[in-house]
């Protein structure tokens, strides 16, 4: 491809020096689990959330999942989740036990529609999980308002929100408790899986300690049934040499979709990305929609820009989650059925930019 989607590659390129000491560094140490190394990432993501707290996990599905664990929500319970998301909100909610209930998206933001989640909390429901779905923050004044009315947790799925901004404060500081992903291609990636919870309940981050290490506080006593899912110093070592530079790939990332905002702005039959008043997103990935979809991505595809569906399949509608009827959640079916993701990484070229722009301004030319 001319212009690949993601080059997962780039960041160690440009930061090949720090992050080959940083590897060294755990290295010579010897301390291969968890350690001084983990622990310090933990107090720099917290301080760079804006929360006290921030336990390391071994993925972003597993910090969801122990976030609904810590707060003692299990079978019997039902938890609100976007009807448009990737499938990993749903499954945190399901390894724990409980039922996922799903609420349709907002048809302008794709973000989980408060008005709709009003309506479908029952006496059943003991947490809502708001996903800043592609960087761009959930409403999350309407959805906490909500949630303080019914007495329910705030969870936020900050996987793709890695410094994204809401009326100013970071995502992963706006609920009762966040979960993030650092697989490779997010704002901030490891080389390789990693996760995270943040949240200002010392209580909750003590108990998913507790829980990511077999529920274990010292070797072989074991409080409670825990699980495997600990961050490795490696990747700690890695997140640490790339949060520095966070705000900066992030503000690239906004360049690119500036620019993209105003050079495909006008275009027949393609719905640009709406950013809401409250949201500063972070832009990890720049989604556009369009009726002609599959065609604009093969005709992208011969001009060499490779482009990517985020998500094709909504949840209810997979294999994992068969039974619900189409139609049920028409804007996430309408959504899935419509969006293209263009490449927006922070190492992408201004001419790579330019070449996206002509080559989606060229399919639309065409007389059809």
């Amino acid at each position: 491809m001319t212009v690949p989607f993601l080059d997962a590659r780039a960041s160690y390129l440009e930061l090949r020096g720090e992050l080959d000491a940083a590897w060294h560094r755990v290295m010579q140490n010897g301390w291969y689990i968890l350690g001084e190394e983990v622990e310090a990432f933990e107090r720099e993501f917290a301080a760079y959330c804006g929360t006290r707290e921030c336990a390391g996990t071994g993925n972003g599905l597993d910090a969801l999942h122990l976030i609904l664990r810590g707060y003692g929500i299990g079978a019997g319970d039902d938890v609100i989740v976007p009807a448009h998301t990737f499938i990993a909100t749903w499954l945190a909610v399901t390894h724990a036990g409980a039922n996922p209930i799903p609420v349709d998206c907002d048809p302008a933001t794709l973000q989980l529609n408060p008005d709709r989640l009003a309506r479908t909390v029952t006496p059943h429901t003991r947490a809502v999980i708001a996903a800043h779905l592609y960087g761009h923050p959930a409403d999350m004044t309407a959805i906490a308002s909500i949630c303080r009315e019914r007495n329910l947790k705030l969870i936020e799925d900050a996987a793709q929100a890695h410094g994204a901004l809401y009326k100013g404060r970071r995502a992963g500081s706006l609920g009762d408790a966040a979960a993030f992903s650092f697989y490779p291609a997010k704002n901030l990636g490891a080389f390789g899986d990693g996760g995270a919870v943040v949240s200002n309940d010392a209580t909750l981050i003590e108990r998913i300690r507790l829980q990511r290490n077999y529920g274990s506080r010292s070797k072989y006593s074991h409080e409670t049934a825990g699980l495997n899912s600990r961050l490795d110093p490696l990747q700690a070592a890695v997140l640490r040499t790339k949060l520095p530079h966070l705000d900066i790939w992030n503000a690239r990332r906004r360049s690119i979709a500036a620019r993209y905002l105003s050079e495909l702005a006008g275009l027949p039959d393609l719905r640009l990305p709406t950013v809401a008043d409250y949201a500063e997103p972070s832009w990890h990935l720049f989604v556009v929609r369009s009726s002609r979809r599959d065609s604009l991505r093969q005709f992208l595809a011969d001009a060499g820009v490779e482009t990517m569906i985020h998500y094709p399949v909504p949840p209810h509608l997979s294999g994992a989650y068969a039974g619900t009827v189409r139609g049920e959640f028409p804007a996430a079916e309408q959504a899935a059925d419509t969006i293209l993701s263009l490449p927006i990484g922070p190492h992408l070229k201004d001419d790579d930019v330019s070449n996206v722009i002509q080559s989606v301004r060229r399919f639309f030319a065409r007389k059809f």
